[in-house]
C-alpha cells in the first residue's frame, strides 16, 4: 500500500516538474503541431498521386507522432535521467524507502503520458484545423503508438545509463534523433527521397515507427505490419535488458 501511495504522489510531482521544463514541454507537446500547421501554411492537403489520392498533411500527421516519440525517447529521457543522477536526485531516491521500481515505474509513466497527450494534441490540431481524416482502428493505432513509445523510451534509458552527464546525453541524443528524424520520412516523405537514402532508411528505428503509424493511421491492420513489429519489439526487448544492466544511481 505504501509503494501505491508512494507511485501516485512521485507521478503527480514528477509530471509538474516535466511541464516546469519549458524545453521539454515544446518539443513533445508544441513542436510537431507547429510543424503541421507550417506545412498546411505551404502545402495545404490537397490530394496528391504521390501519396496515393491523400494529402500530403494527411500522410504527414502520422509521421509527426514519429518525431514526438523519438524525440521523448533519445532526448527527453536521457537528458532528464542523466541530469537527475548529476545533481544527486537519484541517489537520494535511492536511500528512501521507494523500490526501485516504483520510482522506474513512475518515471516511465510520466514520459508516456507527455508522449501520449503531445499525439493527441497532434491528432487534434489536424482533425478540426485540417480535416485530416483517421481512417484506420482505434485500437490498433494505440497499440502501434504504445509499442513504438516504449522501444524509444528503453532506447532513451540506455544512452541515460552510458552517459556520464546531461551535457553528454544532450549531444548523443541530438547526433542520434536529427539524422534519423531526417532519413526516416518524418519531414520529407521516403517517396521523394533517392533510392539510396530509402535503402539505408530501412536500418532506422524511427523509420519503422513512421511505416507502422502511417499504416494503421489509413486503415491497414498489425498482421500487414510485422517487419516493423517485429523490429520495434526487438528494440524494446534488448533496450530494456541493457537499460537495467547499464543504469546508475550516482
Amino acid at each position: 500500500m505504501y509503494q501505491i501511495r508512494a507511485l501516485r504522489k512521485l507521478t503527480i510531482v514528477q509530471t509538474k516538474l516535466y511541464l516546469r521544463e519549458p524545453v521539454s514541454v515544446f518539443f513533445t507537446l508544441l513542436f510537431a503541431p507547429l510543424m503541421l500547421i507550417m506545412m498546411g501554411f505551404v502545402f495545404g492537403n490537397s490530394p496528391e498521386s504521390m501519396f496515393g489520392g491523400r494529402g500530403q498533411l494527411e500522410n504527414n500527421v502520422p509521421a509527426y507522432a514519429a518525431i514526438i516519440i523519438g524525440v521523448v525517447g533519445l532526448i527527453t529521457v536521457p537528458i532528464g535521467t542523466a541530469g537527475r543522477r548529476e545533481a544527486g536526485l537519484l541517489r537520494r531516491f535511492r536511500a528512501t524507502p521507494l523500490r526501485p521500481l516504483t520510482y522506474f515505474t513512475s518515471d516511465v509513466l510520466v514520459y508516456f503520458a507527455m508522449t501520449m497527450l503531445g499525439i493527441l494534441l497532434l491528432f487534434l490540431l489536424g482533425k478540426i484545423a485540417y480535416d485530416v481524416q483517421f481512417k484506420g482502428n482505434l485500437l490498433m493505432m494505440i497499440a502501434g503508438i504504445c509499442l513504438s513509445a516504449f522501444a524509444f523510451l528503453s532506447m532513451g534509458y540506455v544512452l541515460a545509463g552510458v552517459a556520464p552527464n546531461a551535457r553528454v546525453a544532450a549531444v548523443i541524443g541530438n547526433v542520434l534523433f536529427f539524422p534519423m528524424m531526417f532519413l526516416s520520412g518524418t519531414t520529407l516523405p521516403l517517396e521523394v527521397m533517392p533510392e539510396a537514402v530509402r535503402n539505408v532508411s530501412r536500418f532506422i528505428p524511427l523509420t519503422h515507427v513512421v511505416t507502422l503509424l502511417r499504416g494503421l493511421w489509413f486503415g491497414e491492420s498489425l498482421s500487414e505490419h510485422l517487419v516493423e513489429i517485429a523490429v520495434l519489439g526487438g528494440v524494446l526487448v534488448v533496450g530494456t535488458i541493457i537499460a537495467t544492466r547499464a543504469f546508475r544511481w550516482e
